[in-house]
């Protein structure tokens, strides 16, 4: 029997390993909903929002590294999945946008809701066409799932309504993608056995790899550190794991840095370079050429994967018999310490790293999902990294809001699921609570609650303005939970901190945790010399700052 433009793209997307969509409904997309309906394959999930489907989307597709996919109808509804798309494409997870469009017949009338979707995206999308001819709707969705899984971004297919009902014609092409990477790993080695202070600095690439990771660091002596997109690969307690870098960074960080003879970056492309740094020979090993050199001088460029770099040199360097790493382990403890303080400092307003320590201690495996602001720097520095958890952060784009819907989008991979979101991020996307209910998705959402745009008015103190437009006024959460019929509880004192974290732990179903804490609690950087500071602000506020403190 012949299948219709919407029913072959449905059951390329199920070939392609597809196991769901999230999306709206609308009148230019019901062909393409009902060819959903009838496909017992692929699972629709409801959002409240579009924005919500493409972040629930990315998520899914950063933790799995599979194609996922996402859809919204003519006009606004494909319009509303812009951010959540462009978090995909700067966090490089292969996600099909599919977008209605009117009747082609219409095309450049002005018509109710004509937008020009393909122009709109052209540059979040790595592949980016219109179906205008229904016997090439086959080879276009297949092109646009290949598009979007080898170069890991976004791929965008625009259907006028009236092709999705025509009958259509297939295409049979392969998904799989076979890629050898074979380097010459002895310039390394060389500048390895040469070096007295290696450092280690790794990112999102180095995932999978940590016991490979942890046998190489050991062996050549060398503390480890990481980009956000690092965190987790390796428990915060691992003696030579030192911990992150830039405003979410540590003080042990940045003296392993300070005293480094050579920088081995490990699938990372961290911006902020005046965090690193400057006169040594520095190491690159990333899947993506694009990245080499891009933000340092590199002595010895390696395009392969950081496992297969790994297993490559491990047998390769000498055994150091002094550890830069052991050198470092008196920072780490004092670093460690002063964490300590605030995290069980028991005053009021709550402290907010107190509500993160706390949380890495009940919440030990599983994904945690942290959002977009000074929740951020809580969950960075003082949510412990077990080494059995995935972190997911809107790294690269930056986006407020992703928590809720990125938790949605994780919890199809996993029941183990934890939001750390600010009051600010979570307003703006909370109404995909009502997805999370829908669906039985057992998320546990913790809100730091300040009621301000916490890192705005921390960044206006630096700028030098007076705190403005920051203040937010909020409905109490934990009871907007229970209107949904998600168990929720609202935590103002200390003394009643644990007491609310043992429900969440116990608790099976969805959860809401609302936490007032401190609103003047800064996420300042860690301590850095004068030079380090003045360069740092410069760089994110591009403002010549005359003294910094």
């Amino acid at each position: 029997m012949a299948k219709n433009v919407a029913e072959i793209i449905v059951d390329t997307l199920v070939r392609a390993g597809v196991k769901r969509i999230y999306g709206i409904p609308g009148d230019s997309i019901d062909p393409l909903v009902d060819a959903i309906r009838k496909n017992k394959e692929i699972e629709y999930i409801q959002v409240r929002h579009e924005e919500g489907a493409a972040f629930a989307a990315s998520v899914e597709s950063k933790l799995t590294g599979n194609v996922t996919a996402c859809m919204g109808t003519s006009g606004p509804g494909s319009i509303h999945l812009l951010n959540g798309l462009y978090d995909a494409k700067m966090d490089h997870a292969p996600v099909v946008a599919l977008t209605g469009q009117i009747e082609s017949d219409m095309l450049g009338h002005d018509y109710f809701q004509e937008v020009n979707l393909v122009k709109l995206f052209d540059d979040v999308a790595v592949f980016n066409q219109m179906v205008v001819n229904p016997k090439n709707a086959g080879y276009l969705i297949w092109r646009a799932i290949y598009e979007a899984k080898t170069k890991r971004g976004v791929a965008h297919l625009n259907l006028p309504v009236d092709i999705l009902r025509m009958e259509g014609e297939e295409y049979e092409g392969t998904f799989e993608v076979n890629v050898s990477y074979s380097v010459n790993v002895d310039p390394a080695v060389k500048l390895i056995n040469e070096s007295n202070n290696p450092v280690i600095m790794i990112g999102g690439g180095a995932r999978g790899s940590a016991e490979l990771l942890n046998e190489f660091a050991e062996k050549i002596g060398s503390p480890i550190i990481y980009a956000l997109n690092g965190k987790g690969v390796l428990s915060d307690y691992n003696e030579k794991v030192m911990g992150g870098i830039g405003i979410l960074g540590t003080k042990p960080s940045v003296e392993a840095l300070n005293k480094a003879d050579l920088l081995i970056l490990l699938g990372t492309s961290f911006p902020y370079v005046n965090f690193l740094p400057k006169d040594v020979k520095v190491i690159q090993v990333d899947t993506n050429p694009v990245n080499i050199s891009k933000r340092v001088k590199v002595d010895v460029p390696l395009v392969t994967t950081v496992e297969d770099f790994l297993k490559s040199i491990i047998g390769k360097v000498k055994e150091k018999e002094e550890k830069f790493y052991v050198k470092m382990k008196d920072s780490k403890e004092k670093w460690f310490n002063e964490l300590k303080k605030v995290e069980e400092d028991n005053s009021t307003p709550i402290k907010p790293q107190k509500v993160a320590a706390k949380l890495s201690e009940i919440f030990t495996e599983g994904i945690v999902i942290v959002d977009t602001g000074n929740v951020t720097m809580w969950g960075a520095r003082h949510f412990k990294a077990s080494g059995k958890q995935r972190f997911v952060f809107s790294s690269w784009l930056g986006s407020m809001g992703i928590g809720v819907p990125g938790a949605v989008g994780a919890s199809f991979v996993t029941d183990k699921v934890l939001a750390l979101v600010g009051d600010g991020g979570f307003a703006m996307t909370m109404m995909e609570l009502i997805t999370a209910k829908k669906y039985s998705r057992p998320i546990k959402v913790v809100i730091f609650n300040n009621s301000k745009l916490g890192m705005i008015k921390f960044e206006q103190e630096v700028m030098g303005y007076p705190e403005w437009g920051v203040d937010l006024y909020n409905p109490d959460f934990s009871k907007l939970a229970e209107s949904i019929g998600i168990e929720s509880v609202r935590v103002e004192d200390p003394k009643d901190l644990d007491e609310g974290l043992k429900k969440l732990k116990e608790s099976k179903g969805p959860f809401v945790m609302d936490v007032v804490v401190d609103p003047n609690e800064r996420p300042m950087p860690p301590k850095l010399t004068f030079t380090q500071a003045k360069n740092y602000i410069l760089s994110i506020f591009r403002e010549k700052l005359e003294s910094v403190e």
